[in-house]
């Protein structure tokens, strides 16, 4: 089975994991509204309306790349990763080579501008990967020793140690906290296939929410009450490249599972760009305050410009040839009734296009998402709840692409 790493979807699981650790709270006017992306590298703040762009320039010596993830509960404080130039390249293969890219973790003011590193206190590797904020003074950090990838909980300066997974068991991430803090949801690429799993917040007390060998079911998070795990499944022996998905929910014990699309129709393996700038990760489906589902729906025999190799070995965790003139289709924003099944399309566009992660601020009726035509960089786009009023945000920074939007808390 192709093991699907954590690496590459860090940014996509640092946004999703922060969605349980913040209360948002009202705010008078969707200008005030502001949102996260990335974009060459960098983190960017923009006002829902397009203004007010704003590159947070860190200026530290050796960060290369700089990520945002959870947020403290106090909505102001933001945990961020940088990354040194990564160790793997040419003749370097990724998987011996990458998790030796030394990592920083970070603690971010937004209203005092002050960057304070983290978990330096009896640090073990020089790869640490932020994947939950358990509360506002336990993280936990994903550490491979030995290249045995295991979830360490620890206070916010590195102190007081505690396994989370165990060594051996496979790779655990996906992270996601309940919204009353007290079970862990997550995923553990394991010798018997990729399973979903809930624990207490110290690890223990497990329950296996889903598990088969011919399927990989990926990605949990909770429902807004609590109630509901939603993750994907995808059937990988059919899909070496995992770019399609259906959508699941099930109850936290592991019962009521229930398959609420069909025919793999979950856009899963987002790939984008060209041979000079390409980009891609996991593309997650979202809950709304509704406890409905947002997902990118394939439009009938959709293909990618990005053709997966699966005869040949990956070397950099991307293993794809540009073949430009076999894609075509796209996807839509859709909105999913769990209770119901019914589909509401929220998006749509003549030709067709790539619509994809698309998140709804909780505190106004505003979606966000990201669309790019074939051979493009992503651009930034809001849309209302109800699929109206589409508005241009952002191609990012000279143009380069923008992504993995996440709505900030707001006074």
């Amino acid at each position: 089975m192709h093991r699907r790493e954590f690496i590459t979807d860090l940014v996509s699981f640092l946004g999703v994991a922060a969605t349980g650790c913040t209360s948002l709270r009202k705010s008078a006017g969707s200008q005030s509204q502001r949102l996260f992306f990335t974009s060459a590298g960098k983190t960017c703040l923009i006002h829902a309306d397009g203004s007010g762009l704003e590159t947070l320039e860190f200026n530290l010596p050796d960060q290369v790349t700089w990520q945002p993830g959870p947020f403290l509960s106090d909505g102001k404080r933001v945990i961020f990763l940088s990354m040194e130039a990564r160790r793997d390249g040419p003749g370097r293969p990724f998987d011996q080579f990458y998790t030796l890219t030394p990592t920083h973790l970070w603690l971010y003011d937004l209203d005092r501008k002050s960057l304070t590193e983290i978990a330096t206190r009896n640090r073990e590797e020089a790869f640490y990967t932020p994947q939950a904020l358990v509360s506002d003074t336990r993280i936990l950090v994903q550490v491979p020793r030995s290249k045995l990838g295991q979830v360490l909980s620890m206070n916010l300066d590195g102190s007081d140690v505690r396994p989370f997974t165990r060594p051996g068991e496979g790779l655990p991430y996906g992270f996601s906290v309940s919204p009353d803090h007290q079970r862990i949801a997550f995923h553990i690429a394991s010798p018997q296939g990729y399973q979903i799993w809930t624990s207490n917040a110290e690890g223990g007390d497990r329950k296996l929410i889903a598990a088969h060998p011919d399927h990989l079911y990926f990605g949990p998070s909770w429902s807004p009450d609590g109630e509901w795990l939603m993750f994907q499944d995808c059937l990988f022996k059919n899909d070496p490249g995992h770019e399609a998905s259906d959508i699941c929910i099930a109850r936290p014990d592991g019962t009521e599972l229930r398959v609420l699309t069909e025919g793999q129709s979950q856009w899963f393996a987002a790939t984008y760009g060209n041979p000079e700038h390409r980009g891609g990760g996991s593309n997650m489906p979202m809950w709304t305050k509704e406890r409905h589902i947002l997902f990118s729906r394939r439009l009938p025999g959709s293909r990618v410009a990005w053709e997966y190799q699966a005869n040949r070995p990956d070397t950099d965790h991307f293993n794809r040839d540009w073949k430009p003139e076999l894609a075509r289709g796209g996807t839509e924003i859709c909105k999913l009734n769990p209770r119901t099944r019914e589909i509401t399309r929220l998006t749509h566009s003549e030709p067709s296009l790539w619509d994809f992660r698309a998140a709804e601020c909780s505190s106004c009726k505003l979606i966000v998402f990201c669309r790019c035509a074939v051979g493009e960089s992503p651009a930034l786009w809001t849309i209302n709840s109800d699929g109206s009023g589409e508005r241009l945000l952002s191609h990012g920074l000279d143009k380069t692409g923008a992504d993995h939007p996440r709505w900030l808390p707001v006074a």
